[in-house]
């Protein structure tokens, strides 16, 4: 198996994609952060002091999408098309469920890009609730499916 981010003397390197064909790529990631129930009751009910925390970790989590190769050093800038951020209240388990799509038409995938939305929008929640909430615990971050580039379709089935 090849290494493409070393070159033949094992220094790190940026992969060279520019002889790759532009094609419509897209990457979707999901996370789970579990909480307190006054932390949970908190998020919910819309009462944490620093505000609506799931519109903020949204607005957050799309920023970190296209900021992705800011914060991962051999990851390339992208055009991204479109990047998408929803959350799914589990009262059962008092978890958050977070699930990050992103796309692009490139000759890359952006499956950093979906993985990095999810974390940045996980960890905004942790910053807006840990007041009440110290022990939340971000969990299960993992690409569930992908589409487009060499490699083709991904889908990660039951995690």
């Amino acid at each position: 198996m090849e290494f493409t981010h070393f070159d033949a003397q094992g220094n790190a390197r940026m992969v060279d994609v520019s002889e790759k064909p532009i094609t419509h790529r897209s990457a979707t990631a999901e996370g789970r952060i579990a909480l307190s129930e006054e932390a949970f009751a908190a998020v919910a009910g819309k009462t944490v002091k620093k505000g609506d925390v799931l519109t903020v970790a949204q607005v957050a989590g799309i920023m970190g999408c296209k900021r992705t190769a800011d914060l991962i050093p051999m990851c390339h800038l992208l055009n991204l098309t479109n990047a998408s951020l929803t959350f799914e209240l589990l009262p059962e388990t008092r978890e958050i469920k977070a699930v990050c799509t992103v796309k692009t038409d490139g000759k890359t995938g952006v499956e950093m890009e979906a993985l990095t939305g999810v974390s940045i929008s996980l960890l905004t929640i942790y910053d807006m609730v840990k007041a009440i909430d110290k022990r939340m615990v971000i969990r299960e971050v993992h690409l569930v499916e992908k589409h487009g580039g060499k490699s083709g379709d991904f889908w990660s089935g039951t995690f």
